[in-house]
Parts: structure tokens; sequence; C-alpha cells
């Protein structure tokens, strides 16, 4: 079994390029405007945008509630350090700044441009 999990989005292409540029996620060959996959080791994200949904889909955030509500998104990676560092270099808002947790991981978190909750941790 394999999971990939499908995000919603106002633009695609400010998600694309958080994705690609910040957490350094790769792109597809073929771009497809409605839908991208983007890959980083064995996690697939598929990005979508939000106008491509009907609109009485369950998925569909109502106005003024938050996108991804309920769901944390935790990036497991070699080195959380680069990454964190990375993230900080772009300028990219960060929510929980890296630190040492009692259960043996280092994390930290950060919400993407339309309000999905990342937390991205490695093995201390």
């Amino acid at each position: 079994m394999k999971l990939r999990l499908e995000l919603f989005v106002r633009n695609i292409e400010k998600s694309i390029e958080f994705y690609h540029n910040v957490l350094g996620f790769s792109l597809p060959e073929d771009r497809n405007k409605n839908y991208l996959p983007v890959r980083k080791g064995d996690v697939v994200l598929g990005i979508s945008e939000m106008e491509n949904l009907p609109g009485c889909h369950p998925l569909k955030a109502r106005r003024g509630q938050p996108f991804g509500l309920g769901v944390e998104i935790v990036l497991e990676v070699e080195e959380v350090k680069d990454i964190y560092q990375k993230v900080v270099t772009s300028g990219h808002p960060i929510e929980t700044e890296l630190k040492s947790r009692p259960w043996g991981l280092d994390d930290f978190r950060i919400i993407d441009p339309d309000g999905y909750y990342l937390r991205i941790s490695s093995k201390s």
C-alpha cells in the first residue's frame, strides 16, 4: 500500500513554487495546469486547484474556513537541519522553530501558502 495526499489549493503555481523551491520536491516533466503530483523520496503530494472541485464537494473549504483543518502533514526527512535552513533562507515564515523533542526527534513546523500545517522532522 502507498499513500498519496492530495492538496486542493487556491493557486497551483504558488503551491508548486513552495513545494519545489522551498521544500525541494521534484516536478514531473509533463505539467498539467489542473493537477500536478510533486515527489520527494517516497512522498507524493498531488496538487490541484480548489476551483476544480464541484461547489458542493465535501473537501471544498467553506467561506472563511481554513484549508487542512484538523490535519497535520508530517514529513520525515534524513536531515531536518538542512531543510530548516533552506526554509529560513527562502524567507518563508516558521510556525514553530527547530527544536529537539524528548521523544527523540528534531522538528519544526510551517504552514504552506494555503494553510496546510506541516511538521518536518528527523531522528535526533
